[in-house]
């Protein structure tokens, strides 16, 4: 009773897989006759947890809440959000107007809709591991107590539980296998390691203990399928330590490392800058204004006299808001989200979907691309290449070149084929390849799938090509029957027995009932094994002859020089004198005992007759060459990483152009294992040209795009396993494959190609680019309209004249006049060389100094505009021809202007009613005149901002061409968008509720000949600019040309 309980066995750090089934049941306590007992079972599911995947919750709605205010830009319009209420309710205490209220509403409505925009996005990133959990298992037939339990819940399942897998289950944790049932055992296992060819399973133990997945040729892993055959198994781990768990773990990980995009990061230092401008700008408007509301006399150090003004103060401290509201784009993030949608809707017309909006912009500056193979650069279909058939003697061959990539028996044709009817030897590679085959292919939503091995499908394939006897296809036979010759050969020598594939043996033989009523054996496999089990050899007019050293070497020079171009290669024979299965015509029959057993099967599979090879691969997709050329040009790095074995990948990568046909690949191609052992891994990540990484595992894939990130480099990531999910997370952008691709892929990624295709991503690296282009047009148009009301506020109080704009009027300019011209900059033309270009850096400046001193001279001059007119207003009575005088308002000089703060203290001063539209304004009090009176001189100056901010969108459609070679309609859309911000500011005009909800009153035509008058310079102005900036440049890229030329 006191003794200390035994520790539990599991699998932990325990390489199952290279040792023997006897070291696996004595390190799990367990034996695979009786299985686990149920206090066992019980204690050890105590210790290690259910068989499931880790909910890792995610953040609350509090703190989602909480992370939509980290933006500096965001917090700055909330503290001018809170001041402006306070202030709107101390100005309100006697009466509570709407109007005051109506600036913090507006700016609490934006960061309302921003959040929960914000709040929403956040949501759906944590679905990848939703889907993850999705591919467990749900049940599995245990042994307990030495009896089986057919369907135990698979979250029960503990390490030392012996398990049954039969065909077409999901395996439901890491398992050892124990013995097969039948002679062969095939599991899918491409979710883990992207390769879609099934994988047979054995037994016996793998001699190395560092070894990938796809070696442990002894292990079965969760959430992978078994497509053939059935096993004993040993639960070796469970829940998150099996391989689909770590994966698991790594999605998490990733997403805990989201970074922000590029712009994103470049809009948060323009907010942090601009929090110190406005800070500085703020300090020096209160030091120039300090004295309205702050005096006092000194006595030598000791002020005495003070005397502060609670309500100049106050109004001093309005301006300040003022200027924070001046100084924030507050549109900016919807003009943002609205090209970025718009985007969105470009790039599915190229068959790329975007899932998370920033990484539209993102794919702008893409400097590598880390693509998948299979299925990416390839189409996943396998296809016969060669044909290899016996010529007239036994020491010559004939080779065929097969076209086609995929399963449709009419892509391509067979080169130098003969015409007529086909002779005998190739007549037997067709029956083997159509008869010793369990796959098929249909015709299903306008394309050929294929179901079964993809290499037994191929054969299928060429079999249609082949064609039959006496010259006919399969068409011809039935024109709606996809494998028609397929058919005809079945009936030809129907099956009535198989000798399954075996890795032992490496081939797969059936028993056939010829159309003579003969039985034949006919057998498909590894070419050199065939050759060693064979003594005759088929020639091209059926004449069998003895298999001797010369045909064999002739057979293996074509093997080795298929098999050096990354070709796969099967071998054809048969067999006629079956002996003791000449008559063997089913299950009654005295031999078929020894088909129970399958290692009677190379002793039947001996004397044969070799006809044939074939050399068969996964091609790449026709496009793609172009794409990598595409990307080459772009600057964009191309590397391939596969699970796929290192030969294969090293060919495709030669003749899709990742490589030269001559280059020397040493350094350029590694396998995932040689590239963690390396010391300086970064060094190797920064060579120029392509890379390859074969035989990858989910580690791997994320420690590439780790170290690549950190190097400063934008990932693009494709994939479509699951394996791939953790990698697609971490790289700026993952891109999934839409046909191909699992959901758990699909849910991690930003992008998912709906065609799988290499080149679509090409494309929409293209039109990242141009969307980044005109997304820095107009954030620029937005930022120099901003600078211009600050020198606008700034000049007021520098001058100190009454207040010319209130900040709902700025407000109403920033989110609703500017928005459709930056908005329609969106839609301006891509550059015709935007690929030849090289990738933006992502920390390239958002705005260059150059580019900053035109927008502070345009930024001046919106400032002098606007306060110039409410001068002009107040002390003149007409400007350069235009008379003010119609509407009866009282003139003033400059100097009271200035001064009207002392209004109160002038003598005679007095001031006659003024007409504005309807409205007849009288004052009590003339020092009004200066408050209530100037809403005809703050109309004119709000008219010349949305007037000048119009004029600056047409400077901004492009940042250094005139508008004469640019004129404004080559985007039509901002034509019809300044039309539509003057429509806006003409109904705040005109319409008499919001007219006095804004604080403005209708203008005459002369004073808007005025306003128009005042806001065209600043088209001139930048013209003048953009010529001499181009006038500064113009030798800066010649000189860099021919640089590049020289290099």
């Amino acid at each position: 009773m006191g003794e200390a309980a035994p520790p539990v066995p599991d699998g932990d750090g325990f390489p199952a897989w290279a040792r023997s089934v006897a070291d696996c049941e004595a390190r799990l306590g367990v034996s695979a006759s009786r299985g686990l007992s149920a206090p066992d079972a019980a204690a050890r599911l105590r210790a290690h947890g259910p068989n499931e995947l880790a909910e890792h919750p995610g953040p609350s709605l509090l703190q989602l809440l909480a992370q939509q205010f980290e933006d500096t830009l965001v917090r700055i319009l909330l503290a001018a959000a809170a001041v402006s209420f306070l202030l709107a309710l101390f100005s309100s205490a006697g009466e509570v107007t709407l109007s005051a209220f109506v600036e913090p509403l507006v700016i609490f409505l934006i960061l309302v809709v921003n959040a929960a925009v914000g709040i929403w996005q956040e949501t759906n990133a944590e679905k990848a591991l939703e889907a993850l959990r999705e591919i467990q298992s749900d049940h599995a037939a245990v042994l307990r107590d030495g009896e089986w339990l057919p369907a135990l819940p698979a979250r029960d399942l503990v390490p030392g539980d012996v398990v049954q897998l039969r065909v077409g289950d999901k395996v439901p944790a890491d398992m050892r296998v124990v013995r097969l049932v039948t002679s062969t055992l095939r599991v899918e296992q491409g979710s883990l390691t992207g390769e879609t060819a099934s994988v047979n399973k054995t037994s016996h133990a793998v001699s190395v203990e560092d070894a990938d997945i796809q070696a442990k040729e002894c292990m079965v892993f969760a959430g992978t399928t078994v497509v053939n055959g059935s096993a004993l198994c040993i639960v070796v781990q469970t829940g998150m330590s099996t391989e689909i768990g770590k994966i698991h773990a790594q999605i998490h990980e990733a997403s805990q490392e989201d970074d922000d995009t590029p712009l994103k990061k470049k809009l948060n230092e323009f907010g942090e800058a601009l929090t110190k401008i406005i800070g500085l700008i703020c300090a020096l408007v209160w030091l120039i204004n300090v004295k309205y509301f702050l005096t006092f006399e000194l006595d030598g150090w000791v002020p005495n006299n003070i005397r502060f003004s609670f309500e100049k103060c106050t109004y001093y401290f309005e301006i300040a808001v003022a200027l924070a509201v001046a100084a924030i784009p507050e549109g900016l993030p919807a003009v943002i989200t609205t090209c970025l949608a718009l985007g969105t809707r470009k790039m599915a017309a190229k068959n790329a979907l975007v899932r998370k909006l920033p990484s539209v912009e993102t794919l702008g500056c893409t400097t590598v691309i880390c693509s998948d193979k299979t299925g990416t650069l390839t189409t996943n279909q396998m296809s016969v290449a060669k044909l290899v058939a016996i010529g007239d003697s036994s020491g010559e061959v004939r080779s065929f070149k097969v076209e086609g990539t995929t399963y449709d028996p009419q892509d391509g044709k067979i080169h130098d084929w003969p015409a007529g009817s086909i002779d005998v030897n190739l007549e037997t590679i067709a029956k083997v390849a159509a008869v010793c085959n369990d796959a098929s292919v249909a015709h299903s939503s306008h394309q050929y799938v294929a179901t079964g091995m993809p290499t037994e499908a191929a054969l299928k394939v060429l079999v249609e090509k082949m064609g039959l006897p006496g010259g006919k296809n399969g068409l011809s036979l039935d024109p709606s029957d996809t494998l028609g010759c397929c058919k005809w050969w079945n009936n030809v020598a129907k099956r009535i027995a198989t000798l399954e594939f075996d890795r032992m043996r490496k081939s797969m033989g059936v028993i056939v009932r010829t159309s003579s009523g003969s039985n034949a054996l006919l057998v498909k496999g590894a070419v050199e094994t065939l050759l060693e089990r064979s003594s005759h050899i088929q020639l091209k007019d059926g004449l069998v002859v003895p298999l001797d050293e010369k045909a064999k070497k002739m057979v293996l020079a074509s093997l080795h020089e298929m098999s050096t171009k990354a070709l796969r290669c099967l071998g054809f024979a048969y067999k006629e004198d079956l002996g003791e299965f000449a008559t063997y015509d089913g299950e009654n029959h005295p031999a078929h005992k020894l088909l129970l057993d399958p290692a009677n099967y190379a002793t039947i599979e001996t004397d044969l007759i070799f006809a044939g090879l074939v050399g068969l691969r996964d091609p790449p997709r026709e496009e793609v060459y172009d794409a990598i050329e595409d990307c080459r040009a772009a600057g964009i790095r191309v590397m391939v990483i596969t699970g796929d074995n290192k030969e294969t990948a090293e060919a495709i990568c030669r003749e899709i152009g990742v490589f030269s046909p001559d280059e020397d690949i040493t350094l350029k191609s590694l396998t995932g294992k040689e590239f963690m052992a390396l010391e300086d891994k970064k060094s190797l990540l920064r060579r120029k040209g392509g890379l390859l990484f074969s035989r990858a595992e989910p580690r791997h894939k994320q420690e590439i795009v780790r170290l690549l990130k950190e190097d400063g480099e934008v990932v693009a990531m494709t994939g479509d396993g699951v394996n791939d999910a953790p990698a697609l997370k971490l790289a700026d952008i993952g891109v999934a494959m839409g046909i191909t691709g699992t959901e758990v892929a699909k849910e991690a990624s930003d992008m998912v190609l709906a065609d799988d295709n290499f080149s679509t991503i090409v494309a929409a690296v293209g039109e990242g680019r141009s969307i980044y282009n005109n997304m820095k047009a107009f954030i620029r148009y937005m930022i120099s309209s901003n600078i211009g009301e600050v020198a606008s506020i700034f000049l007021t109080s520098a001058l100190g004249i009454p207040e010319g704009l209130i900040p709902v009027q700025l407000l109403w300019v920033n989110l609703v006049t500017d928005g459709p011209p930056a908005t329609a900059l969106g839609f301006n033309p891509p550059d015709k060389d935007i690929m030849k270009k090289p990738p933006r850096r992502s920390d390239d400046s958002l705005i260059t100094p150059w580019i900053l001193f035109r927008y502070l001279i345009i930024g001046l001059y919106v400032g002098i505009a606007t306060v110039g007119i409410f001068v002009i207003w107040y002390t003149h009575g007409s400007f350069m021809g235009i008379d003010l005088t119609g509407d009866g308002h009282t003139l003033v000089s400059y100097s009271q202007l200035s001064n009207w703060g002392q209004c109160s203290t002038w003598d005679n001063f007095t001031v006659t009613p003024f007409t504005a539209g309807t409205r007849t304004f009288t004052f009590d009090n003339p020092c009004e005149y200066f408050q209530a009176g100037k809403v005809k001189a703050t109309t004119l100056s709000l008219s010349v901002l949305v007037a000048i901010e119009m004029f600056n969108s047409l400077n901004a459609l492009s940042e250094d061409s005139s508008l004469l070679t640019m004129p404004p309609w080559v985007n039509p859309w901002l034509l019809v968008a300044m039309s539509v911000s003057f429509g806006l500011h003409f109904l705040i005009l005109y319409v008499p509720f919001l007219a006095t909800v804004f604080g403005i009153v209708p203008l005459s035509l002369n004073e808007w000949l005025l306003v128009l008058l005042v806001a065209l310079p600043v088209v001139l102005i930048d013209e003048v600019l953009k010529f001499v900036g181009r006038c500064t440049s113009s030798s800066g890229p010649k000189r860099r040309s021919r640089k590049q030329k020289g290099e």
